[in-house]
């Protein structure tokens, strides 16, 4: 049995985050009903296979009065409804959280945008790269003095936009089965990101954070947490924060007679002399020599693998993180659950 079977979830189709939400329900066991538009997406290239798995589908036109009424129906069953429209678009065709609360006052009612329901902003157009400027997370991905690098589409559109979604949803569940009364779940990408920035903000808050990118000790500023490149154009990464690590990162390479890594690791006044030599250390052997030496060692510190040797690596075969269906690699459900 999945953790959310008899969850019943109609899904209104969408680009991004929304379908990312309806993938985890569905891949937790919960029985996901999509809505499609006649003709198909017209935003095709913001869908994906592995985003659409685990659904049922159902072809409606919602600018039709009496097909709207059939959403409505499958509405009264249902325990969730997700969204994934502008602000005001849903209550236009007649499926707002009026209407559907209605129909089923135990219905969670999820909505999912960049900008959120309501502010300056919401009826703004945006992708996650816009998302993540506002909500401050943008300006501390990058080098120092270059300029921010967009995170692909992981940390607004997944992380803090459907992730937090099926939270919230799942949480508006909770409650719902508690008190009998359904919940609105205002999910936005800006609010999300914003608040997977909160640890960054306590380091600020204690001054242990400059509020630059590339400086700092979890963004590439500091040589022990950062990404250097091999002999054949490779890259390890390094993830050495720790006084324990540092020094075994040292000593597996041989380096403890190097004055470069004598004292404090976290004085940042020794930064860029242990990056120096870590620099000229890394670019000798290949990256795959590297990984064979720091297997299995204290150092924290892996190969860079591409997505499709990440789908080869002996690790991820061995649990199964990945599964090829019909010539698609997917990433397999996640968190996993069982008895212990």
């Amino acid at each position: 049995m999945m953790p959310l079977d008899g969850l019943r979830v109609v899904e209104l189709a969408a680009i991004g985050p929304a379908p990312f939400c309806g993938m985890m329900l569905a891949d937790l066991g919960a029985d996901v009903l999509r809505v499609e538009r006649p003709g198909g997406p017209a935003d095709a290239w913001g869908r994906s296979p592995v985003l659409d798995r685990g659904r049922r589908t159902v072809t409606l036109d919602l600018k039709d009065a009496g097909q709207v009424a059939q959403a409505l129906d499958l509405v009264a069953d249902a325990d969730v409804f997700l969204e994934g429209f502008r602000p005001g678009v849903a209550e236009r065709l007649g499926l707002g959280p009026r209407e559907c609360l209605a129909r089923n006052p135990r219905l969670v009612y999820g909505r999912m945008t960049g900008w959120g329901q309501n502010g300056p902003y919401a009826h703004t157009a945006g992708h996650d790269i816009t998302y993540l400027a506002v909500s401050g997370a943008l300006h501390a991905i990058g080098r120092a003095g270059e300029r921010p690098v967009p995170p692909v589409n992981m940390l607004g559109d997944f992380g803090g936009g459907g992730m937090l979604l099926a939270f919230g949803v799942l949480a508006g569940v909770f409650h719902a089965r508690r008190t009998g009364r359904g919940q609105v779940v205002d999910a936005s990408i800006v609010d999300g990101a914003a608040l997977l920035t909160g640890m960054v903000h306590g380091f600020l808050a204690e001054g242990s954070w400059r509020d630059d990118r590339g400086v700092n000790l979890l963004d590439g500023g500091a040589p022990f947490y950062d990404t250097y490149v091999c002999q054949d154009g490779g890259y390890v990464a390094v993830g050495a924060l720790e006084r324990k690590f540092f020094r075994a990162l040292v000593q597996r390479l041989g380096l403890e007679d190097d004055p470069a890594f004598h004292g404090d690791h976290l004085d940042r006044a020794r930064w860029p002399a242990i990056r120096a030599r870590l620099t000229e250390t890394f670019a000798k052997r290949p990256r795959d020599e590297w990984h064979v030496l720091f297997r299995d060692t204290e150092c924290c510190v892996a190969p860079v693998l591409s997505l499709a040797e990440a789908a080869a690596d002996e690790h991820n075969v061995a649990r199964g993180v990945f599964r090829e269906l019909d010539g698609v690699r997917h990433p397999q459900p996640a968190p996993r659950f069982g008895d212990g």
